[in-house]
């Protein structure tokens, strides 16, 4: 048997590199003479910068830069190769930063995500890819393009903060001091979603609540984002509200458009292609995936099925372990999912199930080995 074991992390429990460890001795338990092979992935939320550091040989620079909540903080991103950056977004500007009493994103910003490009720009790169998930913030991306040099401006010309309360005050954006630098400058966005920045699928609506906002906060949220959307469609008249990513990371997918001129680039594929997961793929009897939690979002764009999609074209059965699942995280099965193997079996809190983490996934895979093993039999 070969096994091939491609999972995204866990977000705050299980990376990616662990899952694979732990797939791998529970195979061997249940096939001795398995052969096993592993691959980080990620689809740009977390761990997307460690895993492209490792598959393209590139190193990690630290920086200070503002947290989401103004608070300076220490963050990450990887130099590659050939003159190229990758930056993760959540390392400055994510949700993991904060404690629960702090997410608002009426008050949060991207800004420490423009001090990463500042910094990469600085070290003298041509080509930046930013990961994009994970955000805490819902700013339109204005955070991260002021301190990229661009001024959004209010009422009598007023210099707004750039958080997201901000987004029903942008009357004007002056694009005078976009930093020279970004023009030399190749941009690409790995995009773990593909949701437009406006109405039910938008940032607000879907990804708001997830931030800290409350029904009512939502609804403000929209009304500022339409509004800034409109200035946006007004200053770069190439820009487009409703196309696919846009509303990516609160809208840093569309700032990153407007502003950067960025590529936008279905996070998963990008990565796929990178590790060379289609050869990996050669030979497989059963390729094993899995996230932290199986919703609606899981089908569109994420690591689950990207990877599945790989796996339906190489004629490889595919199964999901996941931390846990809704009803809709079933759309998976027709996007090349064989089965889904949720960890938690137990009736227990959130917390508990994040300090059980690793057991929950080792019973999983237990299980699903297992299992593997009776079907064998039964055939």
């Amino acid at each position: 048997m070969r096994f091939l074991f491609a999972s995204d992390s866990f977000k705050g429990t299980i990376s990616s590199a662990r899952a694979m460890e732990l797939l791998s001795r529970s195979a061997r338990e249940v096939f001795p003479n398995a052969e096993t092979h592993g691959v980080a992935v990620a689809d740009g939320g977390e761990g997307t910068v460690d895993a492209v550091v490792a598959a393209t040989g590139g190193s990690m620079r630290a920086v200070r830069v503002r947290g989401p909540r103004g608070d300076e903080v220490n963050a990450e991103y990887g130099l590659l190769p050939g003159g190229r950056a990758i930056i993760e977004m959540a390392a400055a500007s994510g949700l993991p930063l904060l404690d629960a009493s702090q997410r608002d994103p009426r008050k949060t910003s991207t800004w420490g995500t423009g001090e990463l490009i500042v910094d990469a720009l600085d070290q003298g790169v041509e080509s930046i890819t930013l990961a994009i998930g994970g955000s805490a913030t819902n700013d339109g991306g204005m955070g991260c393009m002021q301190a990229l040099g661009v001024r959004f401006l209010g009422e009598g010309g007023v210099v707004l903060d750039g958080v997201g309360a901000d987004l029903a005050r942008v009357r004007s954006i002056d694009l005078s001091g976009l930093d020279a630098r970004i023009a030399q400058t190749e941009f690409f966005v790995m995009c773990d979603v593909d949701n437009p920045l406006l109405g039910r699928r938008g940032a607000t609506r879907v990804f708001g609540p997830q931030k800290g906002a409350s029904p009512d906060v939502v609804e403000d949220l929209e009304r500022g984002m339409e509004n800034y959307a409109h200035v946006l469609e007004t200053t770069v008249l190439e820009f487009e509200a409703s196309a696919p990513g846009m509303g990516a990371a609160g809208g840093l997918g569309a700032a990153s458009s407007a502003f950067l001129h960025a590529t936008m680039l279905p996070g998963i594929e990008q990565m796929l292609d990178l590790v060379n997961f289609d050869q990996l793929l050669q030979g497989c009897d059963l390729c094993v995936t899995g996230e932290g939690h199986a919703d609606a979002q899981s089908a569109h764009g994420k690591v689950i099925s990207g990877i599945a999609a790989r796996c339906k074209a190489a004629g490889v059965p595919c199964v999901a372990v996941v931390g846990g699942m809704d009803s809709d995280a079933c759309d998976l099965l027709g996007c090349g999912v064989d089965a889904l193997v949720p960890c938690v079996i137990d009736v227990c809190t959130l917390d508990d199930a994040f300090a059980q983490s690793e057991r929950n996934y080792t019973l999983a895979a237990q299980r699903l080995f297992t299992l593997l093993r009776l079907g064998m039999g039964l055939a």
